[in-house]
């Protein structure tokens, strides 16, 4: 999800909610106590040179059990911060405490409430370092070679 997808969607909301991967919800009362700028300059492992700019909001549950984050209030921090650090519409990443250290979630929008997302590790240059890629196997391709073997209730599956 992009800054502006955010917006978008917070336009259309009197209030919302946050679910972590688990189903498991940010409590209510949650603070934004961040957004900025993250840039990563790196080199992958095929020797490429790489540039990734994300806008990362810190999510944090204070003991201010009346507090709720409005979504207008929320565009209003967003806005501020474009304005202050001079975001362009970049990918969201949210930072959240878990249970021993900060974690770092994607953002999408899944049945009219937020969703922080699982986020993977990839090797980028794949043909550069030897790993092969994956091939997919459409598993009608996989049924139809075994159909003629294999039959239920014959004992050999």
């Amino acid at each position: 999800m992009k800054v502006s997808e955010l917006k978008h969607f917070l336009r259309s909301r009197e209030r919302f909610t946050i679910a972590l991967p688990d189903g498991a919800r940010v409590p209510g009362h949650f603070h934004v106590t961040e957004v900025g700028e993250v840039t990563k300059n790196f080199i992958d492992c095929g020797g490429t040179l790489r540039r990734q700019r994300a806008v990362s909001l810190q999510l944090w549950a204070a003991d201010d059990y009346d507090h709720r984050l409005a979504p207008g209030k929320l565009i209003h921090i967003l806005e501020l911060a474009e304005a202050k650090l001079g975001l362009g519409d970049l990918p969201l990443e949210v930072e959240y405490q878990g249970a021993v250290t900060v974690e770092k979630f994607g953002l999408e929008e899944r049945d009219g409430e937020l969703q922080l997302t699982s986020l993977v590790t990839d090797c980028l240059a794949r043909e550069a370092c030897g790993v092969p890629t994956e091939k997919f196997t459409s598993l009608s391709a996989f049924t139809a070679a075994t159909a003629g073997g294999c039959t239920p209730g014959s004992g050999c599956c």
